[in-house]
């Protein structure tokens, strides 16, 4: 048995370099998600029953099923737990479990993305069309992925497999002018594969209308963008033991509040990757990213393209990984990370930082049921010169066949970012952010565990979790520096005794008859962090919602060679949440009130009619009981009632 993992290991190292290994491992891994081969939790590639750390999978099916256009959409349909509220402006935050963007890591195949809007980064530049699968690790995973990752690990991992020749278009359209189209062409000869996809996406401004005397901010406008998003992935296959691949982005998005002032969003992207396997028990993989993420303001009537933000990050990564007897697994690996900041709103406008790590990890199989995995990590960052040891511990235990147990701890790790540490700007009269050259790093302790069983055609999944977090990175309480400023100041500082506890359920089944279907509960609760006076204070954002659900189900149908129908339903549920606001932003002094932002709950009907084995045609309805907030507070989904969509996919090479 033991011999066999090695040898699957080995297979699995050599699968983006070989196509006999792809064929093989779709034959062996067909037909359940149990059976998928994933990484994240452990950067070693285990199959997802069998990997000790406890991994959400996003299949290339439930990507399909979703037909989503970024990431955002794929989250928040099929995981439980996550919402995505608004800043006055409508950046977009993410909430995942207590979690916000900015200890949430989000990977594209292992690398870092630059820019953030809102503490998170650009949702929109991630488009699905080329992306296999998303694996989430939930809980701190800093000993292998570092800073930002103290509340875990989101990896969007794109297709690798090669295709002699491959050309697909699509297009979708919805309300108020909702426009995406995409393409997608494969092409592998020899030694090479290729693969381009193109993306515009595009929808209008629209307006929304309250309910009389809201009792916080509301919105009456509902923005809408425009987006552009290349990508290229070149990859050269020099002979069975190493392969190289080439990568290059560009993404522009423009949003216009204001006809004469629309602002611009870019993203310019590329990287070197090499994997190594020089026999079944070796391998290297090594890579050199860059990424720049801008904003700009474009001045119609001078027609100036003028920039206030931009962040550019070049990074250096290795990792080796050596199979002893016995299928144990010893990883270790290093990172080096340029970072520059250029924004209006940071002291000096322009701050720079130098960031390095190294980590090892040891999967230790002590016995057919049990496995092992303890991680350690070092962080330096040049900017106050902040290090950090992060470890973690990792076992799965098999009592029989079907059933798991896993338990883990962790330590999450977070330094200040330079823009926690350097703001200083007058946010819109409501007050002046104020940054924090003397922020402390955030550290949690993180403990998990869980159980799933699987038995035919059903898996259950249940875990807990519980974070405790000192020195929390946020904004403080307002306040005056003297009795003459007209607007108070907000400062970052670092709050304690912040604890996030919850746990999450999962059922799925797969029937012989075409039928899926996937129930998912997630369970939050927060304790709020406290000031040095051990005083409560509000985070930067919008608590997370205590209850959650999603479900799916679906019927899968071939009628005859040439025609199948899929018909899908999926729902989402968020309880209400309470926060306590200032009544008036502007005036503090009128002091605080509690704000109750209402249960709600959303739900989608698909039918997906397949033409040969070339056409696709969608008919979608979103939103099918016409939910309409009464009031568009920053914490509900941004939804004016029901959205039909239509849209079609050809698989041209298909067609002949």
């Amino acid at each position: 048995m033991k011999q066999k993992n090695i040898i699957l290991s080995a297979l699995v190292c050599l699968l983006p370099t070989t196509m006999w290994a792809d064929e093989l491992l779709d034959s062996i891994y067909k037909s359940l998600e149990l059976e998928q081969v994933v990484v994240t939790g452990t950067r070693t590639p285990k199959l997802l029953a069998n990997t000790p750390v406890l991994t959400k999978l996003i299949t290339a099916d439930d990507i399909m099923k979703t037909d989503a256009t970024n990431l955002r959409d794929v989250l928040q349909q099929v995981i439980p737990g996550i919402e995505f509220s608004y800043a006055m402006n409508q950046q977009v935050h993410m909430n995942f479990s207590g979690f916000g963007g900015q200890s949430m890591l989000i990977l594209v195949d292992g690398e870092r993305l630059a820019g953030e809007t809102m503490d998170d980064v650009d949702f929109n530049r991630i488009g699905m069309d080329n992306v296999d699968h998303i694996e989430i690790v939930k809980g701190a995973a800093s000993a292998l992925y570092g800073s930002n990752a103290a509340g875990g690990v989101i990896n969007i991992i794109t297709k690798k497999k090669p295709n002699p020749c491959a050309l697909n278009l699509n297009m979708r359209f919805g309300r108020h002018n909702e426009q995406r189209y995409g393409m997608s062409w494969q092409y592998a000869r020899g030694k090479w594969n290729n693969l381009f996809t193109v993306n515009r996406n595009s929808s209008d401004n629209f307006n929304v209308h309250n309910g009389p005397n809201p009792i916080t901010r509301v919105v009456s406008t509902i923005y809408g963008d425009a987006v552009w998003n290349f990508k290229e992935q070149l990859t050269f296959r020099l002979n069975e033991k190493l392969r190289l691949t080439g990568r290059a982005g560009y993404f522009y998005r423009q949003l216009v509040r204001t006809s004469e002032v629309p602002e611009r969003y870019r993203d310019f992207s590329g990287g070197l990757r090499g994997m190594w396997t020089p026999d079944l028990v070796n391998s290297v993989d090594f890579s050199y990213a860059f990424d720049q993420y801008d904003k700009s303001d474009y001045q119609r009537i001078t027609r100036l393209d003028i920039r206030d933000y931009s962040n550019v990050q070049n990074s250096i990564r290795l990792l080796y990984n050596h199979t002893f007897e016995g299928d144990n697994v010893l990883s270790v690996g290093a990172d080096y990370m340029h970072d520059y900041l250029f924004n209006t709103n940071l002291e000096g406008r322009i701050r720079k930082q130098d960031s390095f790590d190294a980590f090892a990890q040891y999967d230790w199989n002590i016995s057919p049921k049990w496995e092992v995995v303890g991680a350690l990590r070092y962080d330096y960052f040049s900017d106050g010169r902040i290090s950090r040891l992060t470890p973690k511990v990792s076992a799965r235990y098999q009592p029989i066949h079907n059933l798991n147990v896993r338990l883990s701890y962790g330590m999450g790790f977070r330094a200040p970012t330079l823009k926690e540490k350097y703001y200083n700007f007058d946010m819109s009269g409501i007050w002046i952010v104020e940054g924090n050259p003397s922020l402390k790093p955030e550290v949690s302790q993180n403990f998990n565990a869980s159980v799933d069983y699987t038995k035919g055609h059903y898996n259950f999944t249940v875990s807990a979790y519980c974070n405790r977090i000192e020195n929390k990175i946020a904004t403080g309480a307002p306040y005056y520096k003297n009795p003459s400023d007209v607007v108070p100041h907000l400062p970052y500082i670092n709050l304690n005794h912040y604890i996030v506890s919850g746990g999450e359920a999962t059922a799925q089944a797969r029937w012989t008859n075409g039928i899926t279907a996937r129930y998912s509960y997630a369970f939050t609760h927060e304790r709020l962090p406290k000031d040095k006076n051990d005083n409560a204070v509000n985070n930067q954002y919008i608590p997370a919602r205590k209850h959650s659900m999603t479900g799916h189900i679906d019927w899968d149908h071939q009628w005859s060679k040439n025609y199948g129908t899929n018909i899908g339903l999926d729902g989402r549920f968020l309880s209400a949440v309470d926060n306590e606001e200032f009544v008036d932003y502007y005036d503090i002094s009128k002091g605080i009130k509690t704000i109750h932002y209402p249960a709600y709950a959303l739900f989608k009907l698909s039918l997906v009619q397949r033409i040969s084995k070339a056409v696709k045609v969608s008919v979608i309805l979103d939103n099918i009981f016409n939910y309409k907030p009464e009031y568009y507070y920053l914490n509900c989904p941004l939804t004016d009632g029901t959205n039909l969509m239509v849209g079609m996919s050809v698989d041209v090479d298909k067609l002949f």
